[in-house]
């Protein structure tokens, strides 16, 4: 896509972050006459996208399998008052939460923030997902400039962190402090200096909680933080030669561009939308509902403003912040909504703040999606999350229901920690069947591969496990006109005493299918004793187990779509097909992480 601005006093610019076209740059733009030319997968004639190479310089300096093998990290840059520009194709529940934490930042510390700074936070009112997602944030300041001109943040999900059970991820919290250490807004770097001891010091705190215990595994945390931070100085370096060969004005305006188009890609959608109901004879309110397995409901009601191409979400009636550990901090509420307006654009856009201007978010203060500042929330950022985003596009009949879960699964001891999250079925929609066995919406990681998870190398001991079974789930996807993606089975023999937890969702409820498609089957874990017996491990649980049981986890399948007996496709389906060829952004992304 291109942007042409006739004429100009500065040379073209090459942004990569795929504009469509913008005439004049808009009245507020100092710059309204510089020629931009937008590809997307460059940043700048001999520039790369900042946060694609943070990204990769982050996988090859960290240590740990999380950020290493699994890729469980986001890098992102954002503008002067925190706002997200841009971003690399990682983990949808970061991306639109990280925005907040930088927000929360620049709001908590006004000028006390310098040249030789890196902050550290992970508590959810910061603008955090859990606490396991650390971010580590860097301000780009510039000579002649008192405060910071940009942003860089790199945001990775460290696999203990402390608290009531190996890897951080119990299924039973209560509170936020059992969850592991708590950084509001932390001086991880000040005046150029690690701050290793105060961070050590931070780090073991959650140990003097009675039933809680400090890190499990210091020297991984203290290597990926300082991964981290040598991946925000590549980003930093990124935007000092931009400024440097563009200028500081330039830059930033067109910074301003790029927030815009979004914003005016989400209003043609509202429309496109809103229009297409309206010549139905369809009312322009839309609404949705669906339950978390305690049976908390998520309800949302979007109210379309035709003539400004706009919206109101509104998720009142959304049920009360609960007692264990489901809530999704505010942050990640919004996350989810920015990730949908982006996947309903349809286009080529790059996710960021823009999105979001449109709509009117009304969240219910004191809701499981909004909760107080100490409820526990490690669930739901890994699931409540999915079930949000399950509403949205079910609200637009966008496509059937994917699993609905991150399927998370945490084992470790007092001298290790592991954590992986598994893939399922993807829904349908009108025109593809579901993908089989694939993360989907707000996950986007790799499961470890076999022969790291067998030889993974921890304190002299491999990871005690043997992978035993990992294939599809057959049949597991709902039937439909175009079929729901299956599930997998994922059997893991212990080889040692560990305590194992699982935190899973759609274990009640299924993913639900659309017009007339059936929903997917439900996900099971299931424990196998040595001695043959077979339990239901229910969907979130902490259990010890011992050399010779076997976890087996059963996947959610996703939803169908349309009829399954009817052999004409369902209204609003292509004539033919949608391809899907392997080009663009994320594909290149994959091509190069995977080549490391």
């Amino acid at each position: 896509m291109a942007l042409l601005c006739q004429g100009g006093p500065s040379p073209p610019l090459l942004l990569g972050l795929g504009l469509r076209g913008l005439e004049g740059g808009g009245p507020a733009s100092p710059y309204p006459r510089v020629m931009l030319w937008v590809r997307w997968g460059q940043w700048a004639p001999g520039h790369s996208v900042p946060p694609e190479q943070m990204g990769r310089i982050l996988q090859r300096t960290a240590i740990s399998t999380n950020i290493k093998e699994r890729l469980d990290f986001s890098c992102a840059l954002f503008g002067p008052d925190g706002g997200l520009v841009s971003n690399a194709p990682h983990i949808p529940v970061h991306l639109g939460a990280m925005q907040e934490t930088v927000q929360f930042q620049i709001q908590h510390l006004g000028a006390d923030l310098h040249p030789g700074d890196v902050l550290l936070s992970n508590h959810p009112s910061a603008g955090g997902s859990h606490l396991p997602d650390l971010t580590v944030i860097t301000p780009v300041f510039w000579p002649g400039q008192t405060r910071p001109v940009f942003y860089v943040a790199s945001r990775g999900h460290h696999a203990d962190i402390g608290g009531i059970t190996p890897g951080s991820m119990p299924p039973n919290s209560t509170t936020l402090q059992q969850e592991g250490a708590v950084f509001l807004s932390f001086k991880l770097v000040q005046g150029g200096v690690f701050q290793e001891e105060a961070v050590i010091e931070a780090l073991r705190a959650p140990g003097k909680i009675p039933g809680c215990s400090g890190t499990r595994n210091l020297h991984d945390n203290l290597s990926d933080l300082r991964a981290q931070v040598a991946a925000n100085q590549k980003g930093i370096q990124l935007v000092g030669e931009l400024i440097g060969q563009y200028g500081l004005d330039v830059v930033q305006a067109y910074m301003g561009h790029i927030q815009a188009n979004a914003e005016l890609a989400v209003r043609d959608m509202l429309r496109a939308f809103g229009t297409s109901r309206q010549a139905r004879g369809l009312p322009l309110e839309v609404c949705a509902e669906d339950h978390m397995d305690d049976g908390s409901p998520i309800r949302l009601r979007v109210q379309i403003n035709l003539s400004k191409g706009s919206a109101v979400f509104d998720f009142s009636g959304t049920g009360p912040e609960v007692f264990g550990n489901l809530n999704a901090p505010r942050a990640i509420t919004l996350s989810a909504l920015i990730y949908c307006l982006r996947c309903l654009v349809g286009r080529d856009i790059p996710l960021n703040q823009g999105c979001l201007v449109p709509v009117r978010v009304v969240i219910p203060r004191g809701s499981i999606l909004d909760p107080s500042p100490e409820a526990a929330v490690v669930g739901g950022n890994v699931l409540t999350s999915q079930r949000v985003v399950d509403v949205i596009l079910g609200a637009f009949g966008a496509c059937a229901a994917s699993q609905g879960c991150m399927n998370n699964v945490t084992l470790g001891n007092a001298h290790m920690g592991y954590y992986e999250t598994v893939a399922g079925g993807a829904g349908a929609g009108p025109g593809w069947h579901g993908r089989s066995g694939v993360h989907s919406h707000m996950t986007n990681t790799r499961i470890t591969d076999p022969e790291i998870l067998e030889s993974r190398r921890v304190v002299g001991e491999g990871y005690p496990v043997i992978l035993r079974r990992f294939e599809l789930r057959l049949g597991s996807g709902g039937r439909g006109r175009f079929r729901g993606g299956d599930g997998v089975v994922r059997e893991l023999l212990f080889r040692e005493e560990m305590l194992l937890s699982v935190l899973t969702e759609r274990r009640a409820f299924q993913p639900y299918g659309l017009l007339g498609g059936e929903p997917g089957a439900r996900g099971l874990n299931l424990l196998i004793r040595k001695d043959g017996r077979t339990v239901n491990l229910g969907g979130k649980t902490s259990v010890p187990v011992y050399p010779g049981d076997v976890f087996c986890l059963q996947t959610p399948g996703g939803g169908g779509f349309g009829d399954p007996e009817d052999p004409a496709p369902p209204p609003g389906s292509p004539s033919q097909p949608r391809a899907f060829p392997k080009r663009g952004s994320i594909y290149e992304y994959r091509r190069a992480q995977e080549a490391v």
